[in-house]
């Protein structure tokens, strides 16, 4: 049997179920062998022969019982093509846009999902908050999921009524293959700094895994690239699309104009195609509105007018652990973000700074498992920008919380200045921020944002940065 049989075969009315995982096969299955970051599905073809697969797909020729083997060059593309094909091809009926970067997809692809909807169509989104299909709103256990989730997410959209989908593209994602069988409208790049390096390597290997989303656009798709990273310029020699580029304060397809920003808010004219818009969002930031500007290029793209998005853009309150503001009427702030790179947490540290009349506090940890090379460099950001650091756990996972603590005081130029504090309770740390805050202050509480959770070893604990710290505001008012 050839691959397209098969694709044949799970279009008809009746298709045979479709297994990534051994363990999960029944018979008359088919079973793609997809090879992992941890395992190769490769090595359990015997385990899903004996469970009754009946189709094998996988690289190369094996002995296969009774089953039938299809010989692919990529296994994870197949099964792709296999899982929208069995539920009728529905990321085929929506308009797809992606977003990838480092930083700012999760406020890129919310801030898309206003503007469809100010234009009033449903918008499907898949990110590292929510899988939101319209019929039903799920956490997500991954930024961007495996096919058959996806799928399942595109299939539920359209049945909910939706015409658009924006998903956050994961670095991890995109090397991988979990996007194959979609087409994209329009793809955003933010930007790229240092992170997943226990993953990828190399700096070079994870711009690579970025520039794979743009080398899959088709010639009428659209590359929304940021014209002030310095790596854009290589992804739009990748790309077969047209190139919008976007830039805050210099020449580009799409501009803004920073005219203030405070507390409540910024505000900036929003230009394109001659035409201006002036925008005031409660978003904060010089780097919130260059997501704002690759929002608008997207929608732009998929057909959107420009004062339908300007209105969409406005129109966004919050992203959950964001920047979120926390609601108290208290006389200094306290915000929730995700920050959990050098790059992001000085981002967010260099617009409070001057937005501050008090002191700026931040706590922060690193998670453990994971990039160890950006701990003592949040660190040297933090001392830098911050008037006062507290440093604990963030979600250590099968690392030692004083292993991952000790790296990250490494970073300090003068750990002993007074000003640098070390707490690993991570609820005892934000005890402290907020019992010592004074009048004007602002308390950053970095690294966990939206997360409800901490990975202690192999056991996820219910916390929230957010519950917390209103846990011990109410204690203080």
């Amino acid at each position: 049997m050839t691959f397209n049989e098969l694709l044949a075969l799970v279009s008809s009315n009746n298709p045979p179920r479709l297994c990534i995982d051994s363990r999960l096969v029944k018979a008359g299955d088919i079973f793609v062998a997809i090879e992992g970051t941890v395992l190769d599905g490769h090595d359990f073809i015997s385990r899903a022969i004996a469970a009754g697969a009946k189709y094998i797909v996988c690289r190369q020729p094996c002995a296969c019982g009774n089953a039938e083997v299809i010989v692919v060059d990529d296994t994870a593309e197949a099964a792709g093509f296999l899982a929208q094909a069995i539920r009728g091809n529905p990321a085929a009926k929506l308009i797809n846009l992606a977003v990838t970067g480092t930083n700012g997809k999760t406020t890129v692809a919310f801030l898309v999902r206003s503007c469809i909807q100010k234009a009033g169509f449903k918008c499907g989104i898949i990110g590292t908050v929510l899988y939101d299909t319209g019929g039903a709103v799920l956490d997500a256990p991954l930024t961007t999921p495996n096919c058959l989730i996806f799928a399942e997410m595109t299939d539920q959209m359209v049945r909910a009524g939706s015409k658009y989908m924006v998903i956050e593209a994961s670095s991890h994602a995109l090397s991988q293959n979990r996007l194959a069988a979609i087409n994209f409208k329009a793809a955003a790049f933010t930007n790229l700094t240092g992170d997943h390096l226990d993953y990828h390597k190399t700096q070079d290997n994870y711009l690579a895994a970025k520039a794979l989303l743009f080398e899959e656009l088709s010639a009428d798709s659209t590359a929304v690239l940021n014209k002030q990273s310095p790596h854009a310029r290589q992804l739009a020699g990748k790309t077969k699309a047209k190139i919008l580029w976007y830039a805050i304060d210099s020449p580009a397809d799409i501009t803004a104009h920073i005219e203030s920003m405070d507390i409540t808010g910024t505000v900036f004219i929003l230009e394109y195609a001659g035409r201006r818009q002036k925008m005031k969002t409660p978003l904060l930031g010089r780097y919130n509105v260059s997501n704002h500007l690759a929002a608008a290029g997207l929608c732009l793209a998929a057909g959107l007018d420009l004062e339908i998005v300007a209105a969409g853009l406005s129109e966004l309150k919050t992203v959950p652990g964001r920047l979120e503001k926390i609601d108290w009427n208290g006389d200094f702030t306290v915000l929730v973000d995700y920050a959990h790179t050098d790059d992001a947490l000085k981002n967010v540290l260099f617009t409070l700074k001057p937005l501050c009349k008090g002191r700026l506090t931040v706590v922060f940890g690193c998670g453990g498992d994971r990039d160890k090379t950006k701990r003592p460099r949040m660190a040297a950001v933090a001392e830098k920008l911050a008037d006062s650091v507290i440093i604990t756990t963030d979600n250590p996972r099968t690392e030692k919380p004083e292993d991952i603590i000790s790296q990250i005081v490494a970073g300090f130029e003068k750990p002993d200045s007074g000003n640098i504090a070390v707490e690993p309770d991570r609820k005892k740390a934000i005890e402290l921020a907020v019992k010592t805050a004074g009048k004007n202050d602002i308390v950053l509480l970095a690294g966990k944002g939206h997360e409800t959770y901490q990975i202690i070893g192999k056991q996820k604990f219910d916390f929230s940065d957010l519950v917390v710290a209103k846990e011990h505001l109410r204690k203080r008012k």
